[in-house]
């Protein structure tokens, strides 16, 4: 395959797959043709496919159908397989005359009273009696419809991967043998007749699919909802008129409206309105979220109480709600390690099924066994195989898991972090935007009208809690730095005042200074770090010298306002910790996973921040480069700690592909996302915890699975050699072993 050669990702629908095997048939279909990398999965029935921009989606189908099965480009409501009617009305005709012919055969003595009613009456009419059991006869006249008409699609499937066996073949020749020996046992009268085992082992069998269909449709429920969510409609504003028309014509800068109730129709900005949204379906945060103009919104989720008009930033599959979507089906469509060798199992299962089959067969008869006997046996191995279970083991709990994270705001990108999740003794934590809330916030205000008495009586008046904050508005809203736009905004938020600003001017490193109209005075004010501001002030008041010195004490970054050179108050700015901060840290401490700092910040704020949250001084790297986290990553590696790297920005990018398991907050860049394994759409950290111990119950979903599949046909197979079981058992035994698989699989919700 040539180097240069354009890729492009496709998901087909296909349809037709009763086992692994099929799995089976089409990858190598697929996979068979140059260029072309597909996985598919068993649970939703889809094939995720890589192919060269010059190959049509129609001939990918076409290979598909050339296997025997038939395929379609995947929908968004097709994403998970759903019940259909088809289904259902199979196992309807199946029902009603498969039943009868089964309860026929269980009770002999049904068997002399028809057949003596069927005489008297062919007496009546001096009509012959027919050959040997006229009750045969009737079972094999209500057996017909379902092992010919109801088991055609089974028999169809056979005949066409006769070159690849799957579990149809074995259900096909087990019925098929049961039914023509019946006819030509009951015509003969040389042995029993087992047409209803064919009747019976075909309703089972579609009663397994059924169930199990319906099953899988539970499974996939979370993942269907989040696809439901897309609005298809959207009320775009034009001139002040408002405009309902399709999603698909709204364009980025485009304006719309969204009531109380509606769901936001894309990701966007607020343009006019306040309201609270809530995002719980697309990040599992319960609370709902506070907007207002130039607040984000996300597409689908919902406004609560106050009309919006929302500016479009993204649309169709850039939106927040589209990505989530496309990372779920893409994780459901890669395999786990564990899944791949469940998949070589199956390969190899049917034709070894049918071989044990003919020998049990020949066991049977030239150890002196009747015909009839020997055939039994031989059609019970048959039916009781089943390799459905081992093919859903792996795809259905991976649905479940993918499906509910996601409702969760937990997205798994690669399966197989799964069996990494378990391994995992070191976690490595980034700081800004990942512990912290990764915005600048005032976090304690000192204002010292005591230190300013010595301004003199004619700034009296002016000595006061508002003046000041107004002050500091004045000259920090002219600024751009974070911890000036923090200043600024907590000022507003306090009720300062607008003042205008002359004769501004800014020190990089220092701060900023103007001279403010306040009315009655125009003092220069002067904003910066305390080093900065002392040189041009008189001593600091003690009140003022404290609260210094407890905002560097606290790790926090400090600064002073000053009126033409007295200190009048003190702003410690920093980046508040997250809520749960310290509960996660102390949670992964108790499950035996060591936590470490490693940020780009100074020393002073590191150690800060990791004596709050929990983390043991000698675990924090501060003042870290990109390649400093990567080190680190590497180092403990090597050490032989497998690694969890939880970050959000680009700097951080590098370490999380490099370690073992990585998370990204779903609040960070693009690159960092791309880079993870799981991306927490929740800000908050307790998402690291949940994450973990949803990989990790999967994976002992996924290893009950496989032991269950496995023993399952271990244990079973024997049996049905022995002679231990009859047909009709095994049909039913291995309808619930696929069963038992797929609602096992449903406990991860």
């Amino acid at each position: 395959m040539s180097a240069d050669l354009i890729l492009e990702p496709t998901t087909l629908s296909i349809e037709g797959m009763t086992c692994s095997s099929c799995v089976n048939s089409v990858e190598k279909a697929l996979n068979g043709v140059e260029g072309v990398r597909a996985t598919i999965n068993f649970a939703t029935e889809t094939a995720h496919i890589v192919a060269p921009a010059e190959m049509s989606i129609k001939e990918l189908i076409k290979i598909v159908e050339k296997a025997g099965y038939k395929a379609s480009l995947l929908k968004d409501a097709q994403a998970v397989t759903l019940h259909n009617k088809k289904s259902a009305r199979a196992l309807f005709f199946a029902f009603i005359f498969a039943v009868p012919a089964v309860a026929i055969s269980m009770f002999m003595s049904w068997h002399h009273s028809i057949d003596m009613w069927i005489h008297t009456q062919l007496d009546a009419f001096g009509l012959p009696h027919p050959l040997y059991s006229a009750t045969a006869w009737l079972v094999i006249a209500l057996s017909a419809p379902v092992v010919l008409l109801v088991a055609w699609p089974i028999h169809r499937a056979a005949l066409r991967n006769l070159k690849h066996p799957t579990m149809d073949n074995l259900i096909s020749m087990g019925s098929l043998a049961a039914f023509t020996w019946s006819i030509y046992a009951n015509a003969t009268g040389e042995g029993d007749v087992y047409t209803e085992v064919a009747a019976g082992v075909i309703f089972f069998v579609i009663l397994g699919r059924f169930l199990e269909t319906r099953a899988k449709a539970r499974a996939g429920a979370a993942l269907s909802s989040l696809l439901a969510l897309g609005s298809k409609e959207v009320t775009i504003v034009h001139g002040g008129f408002p405009l309902i028309v399709p999603i698909d014509q709204l364009q980025i800068g485009d304006e719309f409206e969204v009531r109380p109730g509606d769901r936001v129709a894309t990701d966007g900005i607020v343009v006019s309105g306040e309201s609270a949204v809530d995002n719980s379906m697309l990040t599992g945060e319960s609370k709902p979220i506070d907007v207002r103009p130039g607040s984000q919104v996300i597409g689908a989720s919902v406004n609560h109480n106050g009309r919006l008009i929302v500016r479009a930033t993204r649309i169709g599959s850039d939106t927040e709600l589209a990505r989530i979507t496309a990372m779920v089906i893409s994780a459901q469509g890669t395999k786990a390690p564990i899944q791949r060798l469940a998949d070589k199992i199956s390969a190899i299962f049917v034709p070894v099924v049918t071989v044990i089959a003919i020998g049990t067969f020949a066991g049977w008869f030239y150890t002196g066994y009747t015909l009839t006997q020997s055939i039994s046996v031989a059609i019970t191995v048959l039916v009781i195989a089943c390799p459905c279970a081992l093919g859903l083991a792996t795809p259905v709990a991976l649905l479940v898991a993918s499906g509910r994270g996601a409702q969760r705001g937990i997205v798994l990108r690669e399966p197989r972090t799964l069996e990494v999740a378990r391994k995992v003794d070191t976690v490595v934590f980034d700081k800004t935007g990942t512990l912290t809330q990764g915005v600048m916030n005032v976090q304690s205000a000192t204002i010292s009208v005591a230190a300013g008495k010595v301004l003199g009586t004619s700034f009296t008046s002016l000595i006061n809690e508002t003046t000041i904050l107004s002050s500091a508005n004045a000259i920090e809203s002219a600024n751009s730095h974070p911890v000036a736009l923090a200043i600024s905004r907590y000022a507003l938020g306090a009720g300062a005042k607008n003042y205008v600003t002359t004769e501004f001017s800014v020190t990089p490193g220092s701060g900023a200074a103007g001279r403010v109209n306040l009315g009655q005075q125009s003092p220069v004010v002067l904003i910066g770090s305390p080093a900065a501001v002392a040189h041009s002030c008189t001593d600091f008041h003690p009140e003022i010298q404290a609260a210094v010195t407890a905002g560097q004490a606290a790790g926090l970054t400090v600064s002073v306002l000053a009126w033409d050179g007295v200190a009048l108050a003190v702003f410690a700015v920093g980046d508040q910790l997250k809520i749960e901060a310290a509960e996660t840290v102390a949670t992964l401490v108790s499950m035996g996973i060591t936590p470490w700092l490693v940020t780009g910040d100074s020393a002073e704020v590191a150690a800060s921040v990791a004596a709050t949250i929990g983390i043991d001084n000698s675990h924090v790297i501060s003042g870290a480069r990109p390649e400093t986290k990567l080190e680190i990553v590497k180092k403990l590696q090597s050490e032989g700690h497998c690694v969890l790297m939880v970050g959000d920005g680009i700097n951080d990018a590098a370490a999380l592909t490099a370690s073992d398991l990585s998370m990204a907050m779903g609040t960070g860049t693009d690159t960092a996302i791309s880079s993870a394994d799981f991306t927490l759409m929740n800000s908050g950290l307790g998402s690291v915890i949940s994450a973990i111990k949803l990989a990790k119950k999967t994976l002992r979903i996924i290893h009950l699975n496989m032991g269950w599949a496995l023993i399952y046909n271990v244990i079973g197979l024997p049996i049905a050699a022995l002679g231990y079981l009859q047909p009709i058992y095994a049909a039913a035994a291995m309808a619930l072993s696929s069963l038992f698989v797929v609602t096992n699989s449903l406990r991860i919700k």
